[in-house]
């Protein structure tokens, strides 16, 4: 999706319209339209800023909940006796 706008105008207040040669032209200063790409380098400067800062809080949070779901066995000693005692019965 490709958008124009004029660079001298306010946004609220652009009118498109077409010229004799099929170029878009502002309808209140006549200036020719500038195409406005879809994704600029500053958004995607921003969106790899605000990632690097959310993303390990994110992964914090999900391993929270993961470990309060199924807490880690602390007690390592006590597993391998229970084993040795079954296999030993």
């Amino acid at each position: 999706m490709v958008r124009y706008y004029c660079p001298y105008c306010n946004s609220k207040y652009q009118f498109q319209k077409q010229s004799s040669k099929g170029n878009l032209i502002c309808a209140l200063c006549g200036e020719e339209l500038i195409k406005k790409p879809f994704i600029r380098l500053n958004q995607i400067i921003a969106f790899v800023a605000a990632s690097s800062l959310l993303l390990p809080l994110i992964y914090t949070f999900i391993f929270l909940i993961k470990n309060q779901i199924n807490p880690p066995n602390k007690n390592y000693q006590a597993n391998s006796n229970l084993i040795i005692k079954e296999t030993l019965s």
